[in-house]
């Protein structure tokens, strides 16, 4: 660890993800509170906008209920999509810059308006313009993907990279069928009712945590609703495809 201090520990994450080297869980060594994790989180981000990386959304963690049992918490999280993260429909994912990467099928919301405050779920989806199946790539730099809530927050919920099948006009997506493929083999099944219920909840939540952050959600942006099935590991030289009735699909390879 660089320190103790908000800015080491975000340069203690942000080298772990350039190296490839994890390091122990922050919470190891110092405490830290949610507050003070999303400060780290912002930290980190400022390191990589600074090397050239553009903030395009945000991605949504602890979306399922279960999830948020097992790490007794009763909120969602989120962490930041930049460019830098986001692999084209049907390219070519560079797993060995990962250290143990992991993926899982999502729905993704392109917004038409700025999103920020507390409002219904039906509300915020009045700034979506158009849906998308997507897949988000998750990447502890932990060692032994071993965390506490304020670790994984200051992670940047762990995300690494992310891709997006074709856009469409907003549809209904409160019960959509997902189905994750390896290599021509299906790896996980589910459905966005995953998501909270409806994923249009993870967009309220995304809402009002902008503004809780003093920020909105910017016309353009991406968000990804969160995780409707497990994570399952990502190999190398794997061909990965997710389908969703109604969307389409995204596809990946893995080298």
């Amino acid at each position: 660890m660089t320190g103790a201090t908000p800015a080491g520990m975000a340069e203690a994450l942000d080298e772990a993800a350039r190296a490839r080297r994890p390091i122990p869980p922050l919470t190891d060594t110092a405490p830290l509170g949610v507050d003070d994790a999303y400060g780290v989180q912002r930290m980190t981000l400022e390191r990589r906008r600074a090397r050239g990386e553009t903030v395009v959304g945000v991605k949504m963690g602890f979306t399922s209920r279960a999830k948020m049992a097992q790490m007794g918490v009763d909120d969602l999280i989120w962490g930041r999509l930049t460019d830098a993260m986001a692999v084209e429909d049907g390219g070519v994912l560079d797993t060995g810059g990962l250290i143990h990467p992991r993926i899982e099928p999502e729905i993704a919301f392109l917004l038409g308006r700025p999103l920020s405050g507390r409002m219904s779920p039906f509300r915020a989806a009045r700034s979506v313009s158009a849906v998308a199946v997507a897949y988000e790539v998750l990447d502890s730099r932990y060692q032994d993907f071993r965390f506490t809530l304020p670790d994984v927050i200051a992670d940047n919920a762990s995300a690494a990279a992310f891709g997006i099948g074709p856009w469409h006009d907003p549809v209904d997506v409160g019960n959509l069928g997902l189905l994750l493929e390896i290599d021509g083999r299906t790896a996980e099944t589910g459905s966005t009712a995953a998501v909270l219920g409806h994923p249009y909840r993870s967009l309220a939540a995304a809402a009002r945590l902008a503004e809780a952050a003093g920020m909105e959600l910017e016309p353009g942006w991406i968000v990804l609703a969160g995780a409707a099935t497990t994570a399952v590991p990502l190999p190398r030289g794997a061909h990965v495809r997710v389908t969703s009735a109604g969307l389409g699909r995204v596809e990946v390879t893995t080298r």
